[in-house]
């Protein structure tokens, strides 16, 4: 499929629905309103196509843009383009799916730490998701994950909104490490509570020391832990 077939493919998928939807999560300017069902499904269909994500992403759509991220290469994103795609977020969805593939690839680390450090909401959330998902793989060590926690302590609710969500997320993350958890709770406790503006929804920002229990004892029941 060509990214004008793609286009008018996400375009007859869109409901009215799903756009009051998104527009309440703080997606604007265009879109079409495609559930995650439809976009998962055309995925499936199209594979890893690089080229075309990188059309996709170039359109500007909103739906385009979150479905570039499932179809894109890893392999193939370069610094250049990670950086224009970073520039271009404008909301916490696309923010999220963005760190999704961004941490797969090769310049995942080194793009979280010039990330994490920007003063724009969500190019500074990108960099903390890219952390959280970093702390949730056993193969990175814990002196690198240990060295977020006195940068959380220390700046999280002096930090742009959902950026907070996205430092919470990773202090949760680090305190699921056996070897960082007692540290990750002392900071949660030193923290308390993280403010965050979820908008017209009803989500809300967890307790980072009671997500970490409650994790844990799931597991334990589940025999993961």
């Amino acid at each position: 499929m060509t990214a004008a077939e793609v286009l008018q493919q996400l375009e007859s998928f869109g409901t009215e629905q799903n756009r009051n939807i998104y527009r309440k999560h703080g997606v604007g300017g265009t879109m079409y309103g495609v559930s995650y069902g439809n976009l998962r499904a055309l995925q499936k269909k199209l594979k890893t196509n690089h080229p075309l994500a990188l059309e996709l992403w170039s359109s500007g759509n909103h739906d385009a843009r979150i479905l570039a991220t499932m179809i894109a290469d890893p392999a193939q994103l370069d610094s250049k383009t990670l950086d224009a795609w970073a520039t271009d977020l404008d909301n916490y969805p696309l923010a999220d799916a963005f760190a999704s593939i961004a941490v797969g690839t090769s310049q995942g680390a080194k793009k979280s730490e010039k990330w994490r450090k920007s003063g724009k909401e969500w190019v500074s959330r990108a960099g903390w998701l890219i952390a959280a998902q970093q702390a949730g793989n056993s193969a990175v060590a814990d002196d690198y994950c240990a060295a977020f926690l006195p940068i959380i302590e220390a700046t999280i609710h002096t930090a742009k909104n959902r950026t907070r969500d996205a430092m919470n997320m990773a202090l949760i993350s680090i305190g699921l490490r056996p070897g960082l958890r007692q540290q990750a709770i002392a900071i949660a406790r030193a923290i308390g509570k993280v403010e965050v503006d979820h908008g017209q929804t009803s989500c809300t920002t967890p307790d980072a020391e009671a997500y970490i229990l409650k994790t844990l004892d799931y597991r334990e029941k589940k025999g993961k832990g």
